[in-house]
């Protein structure tokens, strides 16, 4: 893999994820885990390159985020070092590399433990929600092929690694032009999306959504590497009907297989699972907006070359396959599929608008064939999607 031309797509995505521009002297972080280092270090070197200050930080080994979870008290599973709310505050952009050696480190945790570490760091996530909704903050995700990752997706290290390349387009003549060519594609398919009257969508004949007020569909932004979806964050509070989610999940080393989740008045209230069925229902119950969904997404076939479940959400959330993909998110909504000024969009308008709030954020996948409908304000009824492209 060309760390390279990796490093040069990476750069881009984050400079597309802020709303407002990136100036010498910002501060940048870069956190990674121990294998993606040689990439951190190409990243790190760009960055300095072109003015920026860089904060490097490695994530926890594998071995500590185990032992914390299965060794420390109440109180230490909910503290928050001083310097990480000031450190927020001050960030201007992140880069996250992800590499998983042991995808089942945490597979016997008591996942009581992992939500409530998960809810005591959620006030330091806000303050870069909000940085972020003021254009002052940017970040970008993206994982390095491991060994660990490639058997939980039962493909070899090769193949893992080809899948990366073809998604990031690490391939092209010039990956960066060409990831933000076809970004810039995805985002004039989401452009005439929320341009469009839409009152709700309907998946099949099975699950509605309310689109909502003030809503907007977005896409390409570059906090995801790769990134082909087009989404929304719907009002939770007209959710109705039955979703499927076909395609594993794989969540804190627990595979969840074969979801089914009934919804009525905006909430989940009946959950099954093929497997991994016990996890679905803790997750669900972590929190009131767990229950409830936060992003709906579709990915057109036409522009995501993946065809294989990865094994990560990074990559499954966006599989292209025969079909591309939908999928749904329990838990947290994104702020930034607000029309209005993001600045003003407080904890009050989005209860009013139907944004949901919660310490989850679960992609769950379908790729089987499908049909999604709008209707429009005026009644009428447009099909958007078939067979895995929009008709927009």
């Amino acid at each position: 893999m060309n760390l390279n031309n990796y490093a040069d797509v990476l750069i881009s995505a984050l400079k597309n994820a802020r709303a407002g521009k990136f100036k010498k002297g910002d501060n940048i972080l870069v956190s990674y885990d121990a294998p993606a280092l040689a990439l951190a270090e190409t990243i790190y070197a760009k960055l300095l390159k072109v003015g920026f200050n860089v904060v490097v930080r490695p994530y926890q080994s594998e071995n500590m985020a185990r032992t914390f979870f299965t060794t420390a008290s109440k109180a230490q599973l909910t503290f928050q070092a001083p310097w990480e709310k000031c450190l927020n505050e001050n960030l201007h952009g992140l880069i996250a590399l992800r590499a998983p050696e042991n995808l089942e480190n945490l597979k016997n945790v008591d996942p009581k433990n992992i939500a409530l570490a998960s809810l005591a760091r959620k006030p330091i996530r806000e303050i870069l929600d909000v940085r972020e909704q003021k254009g002052l903050f940017g970040w970008t995700l993206a994982n390095v092929p491991t060994q660990g990752m490639a058997r939980q997706a039962g493909l070899t290290i090769k193949e893992y690694e080809n899948q990366v390349i073809k998604a990031c387009f690490l391939d092209a003549k010039n990956p960066a032009k060409k990831f933000m060519e076809v970004s810039s594609q995805i985002a004039e398919i989401a452009a005439r999306l929320s341009a469009l009257p839409i009152k709700t969508l309907r998946l099949q004949s099975d699950l509605e959504i309310l689109l909502g007020e003030s809503r907007k569909f977005i896409a390409a932004r570059g906090c995801n590497v790769p990134s082909f979806e087009i989404f929304t964050s719907p009002d939770w509070r007209g959710t109705r009907g039955v979703y499927f989610s076909d395609l594993t999940s794989f969540r804190n080393g627990t595979y969840v297989k074969g979801v089914n989740l009934e919804f009525k008045n905006g909430r989940v209230i009946k959950a099954t699972a093929k497997q991994g069925g016990d996890f679905l229902k803790k997750m669900i119950s972590l929190d009131k907006g767990a229950a409830q969904i936060g992003e709906f997404s579709l990915t057109d076939r036409r522009f995501s070359r993946i065809n294989k479940f990865m094994a990560d959400t990074l990559f499954d959330e966006n599989f292209g396959g025969n079909f591309g993909n939908s999928h749904i998110a329990l838990g947290a909504s994104f702020a930034d599929t607000f029309t209005g000024n993001q600045a003003k969009l407080n904890k009050a308008l989005k209860q009013k608008l139907g944004f949901n709030d919660s310490a989850l954020h679960w992609d769950l996948v379908n790729t089987e064939d499908k049909l999604v409908t709008a209707t429009l304000k005026n009644g009428k009824h447009l099909t958007i999607y078939e067979s895995g492209i929009f008709l927009i």
